[in-house]
């Protein structure tokens, strides 16, 4: 499996109505079909720029299936975010292959 992450460092100014329409957001692109989930956290570190820092990981089955999101709707999404809060944000992508999972498994 490969996870898709996306950090995103937020300015004051936009923040409530980026928050508002990030959660609108990610059911949109988990509906494209080719995500299994998604997490959606707060990244707990002062940024030195200012502004909020949160992280959305999208959770695809394989890398096949993560290639056919970037050729069919990763640039409509992109420009659609770039377009409504323009400066005011600062994101990157990074994509991270799913080795294992471990749980502590009470007594």
């Amino acid at each position: 499996m490969i996870i898709y992450n996306i950090t995103a460092n937020i300015d004051d100014s936009i923040h409530d109505d980026w928050l508002e329409w990030i959660q609108q957001h990610i059911p949109k692109v988990l509906a494209t079909g080719f995500f299994i989930k998604a997490t959606f956290t707060k990244v707990l570190v002062e940024e030195s720029m200012g502004g909020l820092t949160y992280s959305i990981q999208y959770l695809a089955s394989s890398k096949a299936a993560l290639e056919a999101y970037y050729q069919q709707h990763a640039a409509h999404f992109q420009a659609e975010e770039s377009q409504r809060f323009a400066d005011k944000m600062l994101a990157f992508r990074t994509e991270l292959e799913w080795i294992d999972e471990f749980t502590l498994t009470p007594h």
